[in-house]
């Protein structure tokens, strides 16, 4: 795998800024970034290296744009990293609620979305472990939301706002009145506590998908695009260097590009890799996996 990715980087490199432009060019990023084991040099032992992945994938709003995905590696889980990757981005960002995103936010460029399914899962942990009243009746009106989310996937954006405005923003108008009150129930330092605490610090971003129809209730594009990495993982244990890590950077997002859009990613490649050297710099953005007929 190392060989291979060493081998194909070189001559795919050229496609990543066409890559990054396409992607930043949508209103709305997904985000997320996922640990990985990197060989730290001199000691035979790895450290802690992070890849980032944006992702377009407007689909569910009726939006016939190809998807794409875009990867970025660093060494470590730094805020300036998503800073940088970000530095030139202008729309709607759907991403957890890490704190390195805080001075994107601040800039007035970029509009923070909140992610739904990571709100449930606050309360979905306490609610194996130990159902309460409270964790019941959040997961059960979230659940909701999402029956609401499911008959309105792929309508235009339009339409997907009137549908929430009528029938999803009573639900969680009701849902933070009640959460608020539940919070004068329970002990400040309970996991509950902090649950709800999560909920209210960011409900502004969680409220969002209300007023535009363009965002999604969850950041699990980002999530099901950081899957390979997980998968890559099991395979290759470790990258050999943080140049491993760009390399592999470029290779996720070829693949995953490729995939998101119905290509075999392995045909595209080889399709790829046996034409780029002949075609014009300029002409670069034709080899962009959703341009190529194979």
């Amino acid at each position: 795998m190392r060989d291979w990715v060493r081998a194909t980087h070189v001559p795919l490199t050229p496609l990543m800024p066409a890559s990054r432009q396409c992607v930043s060019a949508s209103p709305k990023l997904h985000a997320d970034d996922k640990p990985i084991s990197v060989l730290a040099p001199g000691n035979g032992k790895t450290k802690q290296g992070r890849l980032w992945v944006y992702a377009r994938d407007d689909r569910p709003a009726g939006s016939t744009e190809a998807p794409a995905v875009w990867f970025r590696y660093s060494p470590d889980r730094r805020g300036i990293h998503p800073q940088t990757h970000l530095k030139d981005y202008q729309g709607i960002l759907q991403a957890d609620a890490f704190a390195g995103y805080n001075a994107v936010y601040e800039s007035g460029r970029v509009i923070e979305a909140g992610c739904w399914a990571h709100l449930r899962r606050k309360f979905h942990d306490i609610h194996v472990v130990r159902p309460t009243p409270i964790t019941t009746h959040v997961l059960a009106q979230i659940a909701e939301l999402y029956r609401i989310e499911s008959a309105i996937r792929g309508s235009p954006p339009d339409h997907r706002r009137a549908v929430r405005q009528e029938q999803s923003a009573p639900i969680v108008t009701a849902l933070h009145q009640w959460l608020k009150d539940q919070l004068l129930t329970v002990s400040r330092k309970s996991v509950t506590a902090d649950a709800i605490g999560y909920a209210m610090n960011h409900w502004v971003a969680f409220t969002r998908f209300l007023e535009d129809g363009r965002i999604e209730t969850d950041n699990n594009a980002a999530e099901r695009a950081l899957r390979c990495v997980a998968l890559g993982r099991k395979n290759f244990l470790f990258l050999g260097s943080d140049a491993g890590g760009e390399r592999a950077a470029t290779m996720y997002s070829l693949l995953g590009t490729a995939k998101l859009n119905g290509i075999n990613p392995e045909a595209y490649l080889r399709h790829v890799l046996t034409v780029i050297a002949d075609h014009p710099v300029n002409r670069i953005a034709e080899l962009l996996p959703w341009n190529v007929k194979l």
